[in-house]
């Protein structure tokens, strides 16, 4: 069993002609628990910052407005992939099972990466054994 995940949030787009990532947090989670916890936090918090409530105070009144109807709906994407149990039982089995998971949303602009990994997968991947021969 893996005891401890590394989870990682990037967004990705086009600046200058280049594809640029910007770190949106990182989390060292304790229990297996914990990095499913964090990831679908995560997941949430950017929804609700691409598609805040328009009725919420902190807004100017008609600072908000709906985006066109071919523009991919990220904010939807990542709430139903929060709230698929079936989907994140197999997260929680496939990190239990120390393999990488990525899940990654994009809309005309921006990519969003979600990733999690076991960090003793990360420890024995770099473990390199060193064959020791006895002095002459």
């Amino acid at each position: 069993m893996h005891d401890e995940f590394l989870c990682h949030v990037t967004a990705y787009g086009v600046c200058g002609g280049r594809r640029i990532g910007v770190p949106l947090g990182t989390y060292r989670a304790p229990t297996l628990a914990l990095a499913l916890w964090w990831m679908r936090d995560r997941a949430s918090w950017i929804a609700e910052r691409l598609d805040p409530d328009p009725g919420n105070p902190l807004f100017p009144p008609n600072s908000i407005g709906p985006v066109a109807d071919t523009v991919p709906d990220v904010p939807s994407v990542l709430r139903a992939w929060c709230g698929d149990a079936d989907q994140q039982e197999a997260i929680a089995g496939e990190l239990a099972a120390g393999r990488l998971v990525r899940f990654v949303t994009s809309d005309d602009t921006t990519e969003y990466e979600l990733l999690a990994e076991s960090v003793d997968a990360l420890r024995m991947q770099r473990v390199v054994t060193v064959l020791s021969t006895p002095a002459a």
